[in-house]
């Protein structure tokens, strides 16, 4: 999965020149704020997203979601230039492309004859793309421009849940964040997303070896049994298919 800093370097790399490239800005900066699943934002239409109050209205009627269930997601806290890249984006479609709340948030490419005779994308429909493939090439070629591995939309969400343990400062905060992902149940944020690396495990047995002793902070709990057990048993099922 990419870091929050690479996501930014990319976003940083990113051209905006052209209405294509305002898109492709844009989806990349709405997957880190969101981490709404690709196939759903390929989906997604002008009136499925409150800026106002932060939020996302994935309604399984209109949008492709996981097992088409509607839910309400908010955005992440990841930082104000990629909330006003977003901003800017939806701003640009109303105001000056005069898109409508049914249009889509994402249009898909317009393809056209350039001027030198060729079929070329010559700017933007105001269709919804069939299915994700285009994103994840948005996505591949975002990647490369900036210098870095391709991390494919749906590793943005695995990037979040990490930042949520790192952030998050008690368990019904973590809820709110794995809620936030689409998860009913928490269990899938930690064992299907939360994996630690090795650099952090350093980190966090060096601070538990320094202060065995010290007392958990406020609203930090430890899991009780039974949701240790869950979570063991689930790896070792993991592990062994």
């Amino acid at each position: 999965m990419p870091s929050a800093e690479q996501i930014r370097h990319v976003l940083n790399s990113m051209k905006a020149g052209t209405d294509i490239e305002k898109r492709n800005r844009a989806l990349v900066a709405f997957t880190f704020l969101t981490g709404v699943r690709d196939d759903a934002l390929a989906s997604l239409s002008l009136k499925h997203v409150d800026l106002e109050n932060r939020k996302i209205f994935q309604d399984a009627r209109d949008v492709r979601t996981k097992n088409r269930k509607t839910v309400t997601t908010w955005f992440f806290p990841v930082g104000e230039i990629v909330e006003q890249i977003v901003c800017d984006w939806i701003g640009f479609l109303t105001s000056d492309g005069l898109y409508g709340l049914d249009d889509p948030l994402f249009p898909s490419t317009r393809v056209g004859v350039s001027v030198t005779g060729d079929f070329a994308a010559v700017g933007l429909t105001r269709d919804h793309w069939s299915n994700a493939g285009a994103i994840r090439k948005v996505f591949k070629q975002a990647f490369e421009d900036a210098g870095l591995p391709y991390f494919n939309p749906h590793s943005f969400r695995k990037t979040l849940a990490q930042i949520g343990e790192r952030t998050c400062r008690a368990p019904e905060e973590f809820k709110a964040w794995s809620q936030t992902l689409g998860h009913e149940n928490v269990l899938t944020t930690f064992t299907s997303y939360g994996e630690v690396s090795g650099h952090r495990q350093v980190e966090i047995s060096m601070s538990l070896k320094s202060s065995p002793d010290e007392p958990s902070a406020p609203g930090c709990e430890v899991p009780g049994t039974s949701t240790i057990d869950k979570v063991l048993r689930h790896l070792s099922v993991r592990n062994s298919n």
